[in-house]
């Protein structure tokens, strides 16, 4: 392979459609796209401080290496990337990209990173930026802190542990996830959404788990959580922890420790379809 050391580049598309090579210790100072429609590259302890850095791009390996918040949008329309060991700290990274790697790295302004977005595996990572994982499908997450709202919404076939979630409205609209041995902190939680599983989670959320079809929670803790399950269908939870409020949940059974206030609308909905069990 091609080898780029210790380059300074300046200019849009500085080196467009380069192929087959190892850039090292460089900084790509000023211009846009500058590796737009490159292939099979290795990048290492370089510095990319403007916009659109890798558009439509194949097969590119990074590792040490810094985003600043000027190189914003910077991966779109690209596919087969690895992000290790880096500090990302522009907004909009990821949008129509897919098989994606990201290891122990650190996106720190990740407002409406990965946007419909394909075969995501994400490892030790930090995330801080709302909107992040709009429309996202087949997701594999381990060990993931996030401080941002909105998360994965519209998202599909999402698996996350091992994770820390600080995220009002996160998981709206989404299909097929399951979240195992994470804590989950936001507001209204998990809206519209169907085939949801929770599996030993400490959930505390506000009118969290409505509008839902098919919701199981395995194990699961909810701390100061009230008005849940309002118009959820199917549900098959158990909750090991004392329950704020429960309010008109549709169907299913709930397997509660206890519950401070349950609200059983007959008007609204039929009481009968929904057994409320208490555990010990």
């Amino acid at each position: 392979m091609k080898k780029i050391e210790n380059g300074l580049f300046s200019g849009e598309r500085a080196l467009f459609k380069t192929k087959n090579a190892c850039i090292n210790k460089s900084v790509f100072y000023d211009g846009e796209s500058p590796l737009k429609e490159s292939s099979n590259l290795q990048i290492s302890e370089c510095t990319f401080k403007w916009k659109y850095p890798l558009w439509y791009c194949k097969n590119i390996d990074i590792n040490s290496t810094l985003f600043l918040d000027t190189a914003r949008s910077g991966i779109w329309y690209t596919s087969n990337i690895k992000i290790a060991n880096s500090i990302v700290d522009s907004p909009k990274t990821f949008r129509r990209s897919r098989s994606i790697l990201l290891i122990d790295s650190k996106f720190k302004n990740a407002s409406e990173t990965l946007w419909n977005c394909k075969d995501i595996e994400i490892k030790n990572c930090e995330f801080c930026g709302d909107y992040l994982g709009f429309n996202a499908k087949n997701v594999q997450i381990d060990n993931m802190v996030l401080n941002g709202n909105y998360a994965f919404d519209g998202g599909e076939n999402i698996h996350i542990k091992n994770s820390i979630l600080n995220s009002k409205d996160s998981f709206w609209n989404c299909k097929n996830v399951v979240v195992e041995n994470s804590k989950i902190v936001g507001e209204y939680l998990s809206w519209n959404s169907s085939n949801i599983t929770f599996i030993d989670c400490e959930i505390e959320s506000h009118q969290g788990l409505c509008y839902m079809n098919n919701i199981t929670l395995i194990n699961c803790k909810l701390i100061n959580t009230d008005l849940c399950f309002e118009f959820c269908k199917n549900i098959n939870a158990e909750i090991t922890t004392n329950v704020l409020s429960i309010k008109n949940p549709i169907s299913g059974i709930i397997k509660v420790k206890s519950v401070d206030s349950l609200i059983l609308d007959p008007k609204i909905i039929d009481p009968k379809k929904t057994q409320i069990l208490k555990i010990k």
